[in-house]
């Protein structure tokens, strides 16, 4: 099986703080995988460095057996790379499904004088690009809302738009950042649900959250991150019990009591 991502020490750092140090992660196809850490361990810095929003200071990066290290975002997104944002950045002014329209836009083809003319090729392309919008809706559970302004939609919803436009050109890797901040419970296990169907569908998933209850119920894998530097990649159920991912997150001596205390605590 073909590695679908690939970093090599990828690094990042300004005036002698490592951002991101030396980072070594590989994302298979066909899986959701977790990026966890405490707060300022690099998880974001890394998402912008791998979507190349960023450039990294040393490292590689590669996608589908390709080196983009010096790609911009927008060639990685023809490639096959989506990702979300912490804030959600939805067009508010736009409705529902003009915003899925523009995340649709590696999809047009149409030149210039077929769209100035209007011809029917210019017509088939946009019938057919209003149709994957929509579905990409329904599969979202928003397909009553294509209609509304983005801005009138709740803070859950909202999230779920920005995926929406984001796997409206089904990208072979998606990252999410944070997709279930601010969400209730029931929020919640519905996003769950989407990403499992997002990831049957054929996109790979790498999310960063802090749910850690979301992650472990989701992730096929997961890395963690601290200080910026990766110390600990595996699977959710050896996350759960390996000292180090404990000792990140609470501390040497509180990991170590509750380690004594209960070996099967989760973090």
């Amino acid at each position: 099986m073909t590695t679908l991502l690939r970093t090599l020490a990828l690094t990042l750092h300004y005036a002698g703080l490592f951002a991101v140090d030396r980072v070594d992660l590989n994302v298979q196809p066909g899986s959701v995988h977790a990026l966890i850490g405490p707060n300022g361990a690099g998880k974001t810095t890394l998402f912008n460095l791998i979507s190349g929003l960023v450039a990294p200071t040393e490292g590689t990066v590669l996608f589908r057996g390709l080196d983009v290290t010096s790609l911009p975002a927008d060639r990685r997104t023809a490639l096959g790379l989506a990702r979300t944002f912490q804030t959600s950045r939805i067009f508010g002014a736009m409705t529902v499904l003009e915003n899925v329209l523009t995340g649709l836009q590696p999809r047009c083809f149409a030149g210039l004088i077929a769209t100035v003319l209007r011809t029917p090729a210019f017509y088939r392309e946009e019938r057919a690009l209003v149709a994957r919008a929509r579905d990409t809706l329904h599969m979202v559970g928003l397909s009553a809302r294509a209609d509304l302004p983005a801005a009138t939609l709740p803070h859950g919803e909202q999230r779920l738009l920005e995926i929406a436009r984001a796997i409206a050109p089904e990208p072979a890797l998606l990252l999410l950042d944070e997709p279930a901040a601010g969400m209730n419970p029931a929020e919640t296990a519905a996003l769950a649900n989407l990403v499992r169907r997002i990831r049957d569908l054929g996109t790979s998933v790498l999310l960063v959250e802090h749910d850690m209850g979301f992650v472990m119920d989701i992730s096929d894998a997961v890395t963690v991150l601290n200080f910026g530097r990766c110390i600990f990649q595996g699977t959710p159920a050896a996350a759960r019990q390996a000292p180090e991912v404990m000792e990140a997150y609470l501390g040497q001596k509180v990991a170590a009591r509750l380690a004594a205390r209960a070996p099967r605590m989760t973090v």
